[in-house]
C-alpha cells in the first residue's frame, strides 16, 4: 500500500514532537524519501504512520512514499526490495540478522551517524548495530528479558531476589523443599530454551565468547560451552523446570505460574500482559536481572532490537539519514514506545517511558546494567539454520541431560558444514 503522508507543523507540534536542532538545520530537503516498513501489525503500523507525517510535516518539500508490507512476508522480500530498485530506507534487526545484506553489499554504512555525539545515548545498542567494525542502521524500539517471578511466594518462604548463581541455587532448593517448581517454561516450539541458553552461556563465558559461539567461530565441543551446559545441568537435575515442558507453548506454560505450582520464568517483557490476564496483579509479579554466573563477566542482555536501515542503493541518502536521526532521538523515541503505541522500551537512554514497572526496570537495566553488551536472542544471533539444529539439541538435553555428547557433536558437524 503507497501513500504520500503530510500533516501541518503545528499537528506536529500537538503530538509532542520536538525537532532537534539538527533537524532544524535541515529544512531544506527535497525530493523522494521512499520508505518500506514491515510494522504491520495495527499498533506498529498506526506508528510508522505517524512517524510518516510527523517528518513530513518538518520537511514540506521532502515527498515521503510508505509501503508497509506483512511483517512475516518481509523476511522473504526484502532481499529482492534492495536488490532491485531499492528504496531508502528499510525495516530489519540487529546483530546477525544484518549479516547477510550487510555481506550482500545492500545495506549502508551508517558510522558517520553513530560519530554525532547525540547517538551516545544509545550505546547500549551500538555493539548489536556493529558489524566488520562499522555501524550500518540505527535501532528505534526493543524490550528486556529477565525472571519473572512470583514475589508472594518468594515472600512466603523467605527468599529474596538473588544476584550470584549460589543465591539461585539455594532459592530453588527452598522452593523445591515446599513442594513448589522453580521454573515454568514451554519449549514445544524450542526457541524458549534458546534463551536459558543465552543467559548461562553469556553469564559464564562472557558476551563475546557467546557472539563468537553464533559466528560460528568456535566449536560446539569446546570446554567453555561445555561448561555453560554443566551449569545448566545443574537446575535440570534438581528438578529445577516443570515436567513435560516439551509439551507446552510458552503460553501453556503460563498456567503453572498462575496458579503457584511454579514460581518465576524466564522470558521476555511480552509475557506481563499475558500474566496479568491470567488474574496475577502486579503486587504478585516481580523481575530481577538473570544473575552472575561467572563474576569476571559483565552483565549482557537479550533485549531484541528493531531497526531502521539505508539501503545502499538509495536514492536520497540525506533525506534517509536525517529521517534515521528523527527515529532515534529522546523525543520520539518516548512516542512511538508508549503504551498507547509500541508499549516497549526506548533505546534512547534520555527517553522517558510510561509509568509501568517492568518498563521501568527493563529501561534502568538495559540503559546502565547491561554493559556486557546486547544480545538479540538465540533465534536471531544464530545463523537460521544453526538456530534450527542448535535449538532442538537445546530442547532435547533439557529432557534428557545424557546425551549431552551426541547433542554436540551433531551442532559441531552442522557448525562445520555451515561455517567452515
Amino acid at each position: 500500500m503507497h501513500s504520500t503522508l503530510k500533516t501541518s507543523l503545528a499537528a506536529l507540534i500537538a503530538a509532542g514532537v520536538a525537532a532537534s536542532a539538527t533537524t532544524l538545520s535541515a529544512q531544506s530537503l527535497s525530493g523522494e524519501l521512499r520508505i518500506i516498513s514491515d510494522m504491520s501489525n495495527p499498533a506498529p503500523r498506526a506508528v510508522m504512520e505517524g512517524l510518516a507525517e510527523d517528518f513530513g510535516a518538518m520537511h514540506p518539500d521532502l515527498d515521503i512514499e510508505l509501503t508497509i508490507v506483512d511483517r512475516e512476508a518481509w523476511k522473504t522480500q526484502i532481499r529482492n526490495a534492495l536488490s532491485a530498485n531499492p528504496p531508502d530506507v528499510v525495516n530489519w534487526y540487529a546483530a546477525n540478522r544484518m549479516r547477510p545484506y550487510v555481506d550482500a553489499g545492500l545495506f549502508m554504512d551508517v558510522s558517520d551517524l553513530w560519530a554525532e555525539p547525540e547517538f551516545e545515548a544509545l550505546a547500549s545498542t551500538k555493539g548489536a548495530m556493529t558489524l566488520d567494525d562499522a555501524q550500518w542502521g540505527v535501532p528505534y524500539t526493543y524490550y528486556q528479558w529477565g525472571v519473572y517471578y512470583r514475589k508472594d511466594i518468594f515472600d512466603e518462604y523467605g527468599l529474596s531476589e538473588p544476584t550470584t548463581w549460589e543465591e539461585e541455587l539455594a532459592n530453588c532448593q527452598t522452593l523445591l523443599d515446599n513442594g513448589v517448581k522453580c521454573y515454568t517454561i514451554g519449549t514445544k516450539f524450542l526457541w524458549t530454551a534458546g534463551g536459558w541458553f543465552d543467559y548461562i552461556n553469556s553469564r559464564t563465558n562472557g558476551y563475546d565468547f557467546h557472539m563468537a559461539l553464533a559466528r560460528g567461530e568456535v566449536p560446539w565441543t569446546d570446554d567453555r560451552v561445555r561448561q555453560t551446559f554443566a551449569n545448566w545441568r545443574e537446575l535440570i537435575d534438581m528438578g529445577a523446570f516443570i515436567d513435560d515442558h516439551q509439551t507446552y507453548s510458552w503460553q501453556e506454560a503460563l498456567p503453572f505460574m498462575v496458579n503457584g505450582e511454579a514460581a518465576s520464568y524466564l522470558m521476555g517483557n511480552f509475557a506481563v500482559a499475558a500474566m496479568r490476564d491470567g488474574g496475577l496483579s502486579n503486587d504478585q509479579i516481580d523481575f530481577y536481572q538473570f544473575p552472575v554466573i561467572n563474576e569476571d563477566v559483565d552483565y549482557a542482555e537479550d533485549a531484541p532490537t528493531d531497526t531502521f536501515h539505508i539501503a545502499s542503493g538509495a536514492s536520497n541518502v540525506e533525506a534517509a539519514k536525517e529521517f534515521l536521526r528523527f527515529v532515534t532521538s529522546a523525543e520520539v523515541q518516548t512516542e512511538i514506545n508508549g503504551g498507547d503505541a509500541l508499549g516497549q522500551l526506548p533505546v534512547n537512554a534520555n527517553a522517558s517511558i510510561d509509568d509501568d514497572k517492568f518498563l521501568e526496570q527493563g529501561f534502568e537495566m538495559l540503559s546502565n546494567n547491561a554493559s556486557g553488551g546486547i544480545m538479540q536472542f538465540f533465534d536471531r544471533d544464530f545463523d537460521a539454520e544453526m538456530a534450527s539444529v542448535g535449538m532442538e539439541g537445546l530442547q532435547e538435553f533439557m529432557v534428557f541431560p545424557d546425551n549431552l555428547d551426541d547433542i554436540l557433536v551433531r551442532l559441531e558437524e552442522t557448525r562445520q558444514r555451515i561455517y567452515e
